[in-house]
């Protein structure tokens, strides 16, 4: 009987390490496997493709939570900050998930040759879904996770498998929404580049004015499509990124807690140590604290 995606991605992360996120040959394909159901992780997604093969998962992106099990699919076409918590596993059938980062070369490369490109909606709408992933879309994974076993037709090979996937999800329910996002010129990627500006200068003062004049559109529709893509606020969009940030740099040893807060962009430690509490459920020292012993 032919290999199912599960055996797979079994025996090959049983061969690399067995537990946790595992890179692969192929540029921008990984697995992830789990023993055990996990503690929500804070981290900020990249625009991906996530394909449940065994167990659950829940992500939660503002104050909106998306739930997905085998057979199902996260999509993430925007970069945001989220939750993101393994709810269904064990050690006789752990969490297994084949992720995808998006190639927008490829993606636009594929949309191009398309006969009838999808057309791009008019409204802004939220750049996280969850789909059915079955039939052409999870035939194509397979045929990535199967050329592991043949390294040497990976170069000519992968690309072809991810630009067939590219193709199914483009034409798909959904494929509007996703050439909007990654790909458009239209509402949705103009506020993307507002996102990105946001990122790279998320430790200073931003205005919504200047954000909005990016998007070109009014502050108001701005802050309205901006929460539609993000289900948050630009401004709790880039608290998230420096509390996340402030994470890192205490984890890798290179701040403490004060040092952190002002290299973030805080002005108040106090402030920081509340919202950071907030966030992550316990002060700053205490957490690390709590991360380094369960490392």
């Amino acid at each position: 009987m032919p290999d199912t995606l599960a055996q797979i991605v079994k025996r090959y992360t049983d061969a690399h390490g067995g537990e946790g996120h595992v890179l692969t040959p192929i540029k921008g394909f990984s697995f992830i496997r789990t023993d055990l159901r996990r503690q929500p992780a804070h981290i900020v997604f990249k625009p991906v493709l996530c394909v449940v093969v065994q167990g659950a998962k829940c992500s939660i992106f503002g104050g909106r939570r998306f739930d997905y099990r085998a057979g199902e699919a996260l999509v993430v076409s925007v970069e945001v900050p989220g939750l993101s918590r393994v709810v269904r596993a064990s050690a006789a059938e752990p969490y297994l998930s084949a992720v995808i980062e998006f190639d927008p070369a490829l993606m636009r490369e594929v949309m191009e040759g398309l006969p009838a490109p999808p057309a791009l909606s008019g409204q802004v709408r939220h750049g996280v879904f969850v789909t059915h992933f079955d039939g052409a879309m999870a035939d194509c994974v397979l045929r990535l996770a199967r050329l592991l076993d043949t390294p040497e037709a990976i170069p000519m090979l992968a690309p072809m498998a991810l630009r067939e996937l590219y193709y199914w999800l483009l034409t798909g329910p959904h494929g509007g929404d996703v050439a909007g996002m990654v790909l458009g010129n239209g509402h949705a990627q103009r506020v993307i580049k507002a996102i990105h500006v946001l990122r790279d200068q998320f430790a200073g003062t931003v205005r919504i004015e200047d954000l909005a004049a990016i998007a070109r559109m009014s502050p108001s529709a701005f802050h309205r499509q901006f929460k539609a893509l993000t289900a948050m606020t630009p401004l709790q969009y880039q608290k998230q990124l420096r509390l996340l940030e402030a994470r890192h740099l205490m984890l890798a040893g290179v701040a403490n807690a004060e040092t952190a807060a002002y290299q973030v962009g805080y002005e108040s430690p106090s402030q920081f140590s509340r919202e950071y509490s907030r966030m992550f459920g316990a002060p700053p020292r205490r957490d690390v604290v709590a991360m380094e012993t369960t490392a």
